[in-house]
């Protein structure tokens, strides 16, 4: 009998490009020790009944797949063969329904369809054979999956124990124009090192994604709770009460006390109805306040946090020449009213980026569906920027430390003045630069 759902092995957690860093931190989080990273996922050793918790916890991840088998197929003939030979009557009801999906690059096969086929045939042959009954097949993904990963002649065959992908996360019936995908959303959120109490202001919302994800993280409520169906619940072994113990565990760790400002704003009307209606199946639209008008009119508190930006970057919706001025706007805006904070654009345009008038301290690296993009960081000083320590003030530093608490001198700041004193260009350190530079040129 396979026991999956209790026999730890092989686990590939999938997501989209660039985001593998910020999903290996929560899966590290969950306790779990991630084997290989890379650009599209992570590897980890898991039993199906820790997929469970896996796939109610992740806000990034993609699939959850769990290996059955690894074998070496040239083309689809041998593919059918190490199929045909694993027992899938031991994890497929005979009288279910199951789909298969595919990564496939293999110069004897010309579309993934076909070892689709090849795959659905091994199992459908096999159960039968030992059931006398043919289990259904089709392209619905709410019951279990099936998926295969083939790459030249080695192939791998996963139960996806996910199903429907988990970078949505099931609260935005009402899209809006060109929004930003949860998983990717929540990504963002994580790359700027938001404490989930601070405010955290999101002009130009459009259908409330960054906001609404702000929210969920900041009352430690994770996607599960939104969904009542994994393709794991399809699966011969399945115990429910795994699923619904988890799901109370995750209830009882919600921060419903923790209520910071966030402030959603948007000048269309229609976009902030759109951003209220998936708040509330979110089930955060009072953690949120939402304005309608022009994004320099938002309310900024006086409490520094973070304010993000996601504006259009002219790949689907905007003229370009009419978005410098906005971007413009941005900088403008921000540089002016939301001093102390930490600024952020998500964008896919970096050339309408220049025209922010503001220099970027980091740069994240993302993609929105094809789109390279980038998560720009601005440090929003209040007043003059600080200046760099020098001689003088490190010099300071240390007669006031003398002062106060002589027993308690600093020794990296009495190394950090000699560093200094030793750079100063005399004339001596001068001349032997000039006598370097000269034996160079001859």
């Amino acid at each position: 009998m396979m026991e999956v759902f209790n026999t730890p092995n092989k686990v590939i957690i999938t997501c989209n490009r660039r985001l593998s860093p910020y999903l290996a931190q929560e899966v590290e989080a969950l306790g779990f020790a991630v084997v290989r990273a890379f650009n599209t996922g992570i590897e980890v050793n898991a039993s199906v009944n820790e997929c469970i918790r896996l796939n109610l916890n992740l806000r990034i991840a993609s699939q959850v797949l769990y290996e059955i088998k690894s074998f070496r197929a040239r083309n689809a003939e041998e593919l059918y063969k190490a199929l045909v030979a694993v027992a899938w009557e031991e994890l497929l009801p005979f009288d279910g329904y199951f789909s298969v999906t595919s990564n496939v690059h293999n110069e004897t096969i010309t579309t993934p369809l076909f070892a689709n086929v090849k795959v659905k045939d091994a199992i459908v042959d096999r159960i039968k054979d030992k059931n006398g009954v043919r289990p259904n097949t089709g392209p619905e993904l709410n019951s279990a999956v099936i998926h295969l990963h083939w790459i030249d002649d080695k192939a791998e065959i996963f139960l996806d124990t996910s199903g429907e992908t988990l970078a949505k996360h099931g609260y935005r019936k009402h899209p809006g124009k060109a929004p930003m995908l949860e998983a990717l959303a929540s990504a963002t959120i994580m790359a700027t090192q938001w404490d989930g109490q601070s405010p955290f202001i999101n002009p130009m919302c459009g259908s409330g994604t960054l906001a609404i994800e702000a929210a969920l993280m900041a009352q430690k409520r994770v996607p599960g709770l939104q969904r009542m169906n994994y393709a794991f619940m399809h699966f011969i072994g399945y115990n429910e009460e795994v699923f619904f113990e988890e799901r109370r565990r995750l209830k009882e760790l919600t921060d419903k006390k923790n209520l910071p400002q966030i402030v959603a704003s948007d000048i269309s009307d229609e976009a902030t109805e759109i951003a209220k209606s998936n708040a509330k199946t979110a089930g955060v639209e009072h953690l949120i306040t939402f304005e309608v008008g022009d994004f320099a009119k938002t309310t900024i508190p006086d409490e520094k946090g973070i304010i993000m930006f996601n504006p259009e970057y002219g790949e689907r919706l905007g003229v370009h020449t009419k978005l410098e001025a906005t971007y413009k706007r941005i900088g403008d805006f921000m540089k002016q009213e939301c001093k102390g904070y930490r600024g952020y654009i998500f964008t896919g345009n970096l050339d309408l980026a220049k025209k922010i008038g503001l220099q970027a301290s980091r740069r994240f690296e993302f993609f929105s569906g094809k789109l390279d993009c980038r998560l720009l960081q601005y440090e929003l000083y209040e007043g003059s920027k600080e200046r760099p320590a020098t001689v003088a003030t490190l010099r300071e530093m240390r007669e006031r430390t003398q002062e106060r608490y002589p027993e308690r001198l600093d020794e990296r700041t009495n190394k950090r003045i000699e560093e200094k004193e030793n750079d100063k260009p005399t004339g001596r350190k001068i001349h032997k630069l000039i006598r370097r530079r000269d034996q160079n040129n001859d």
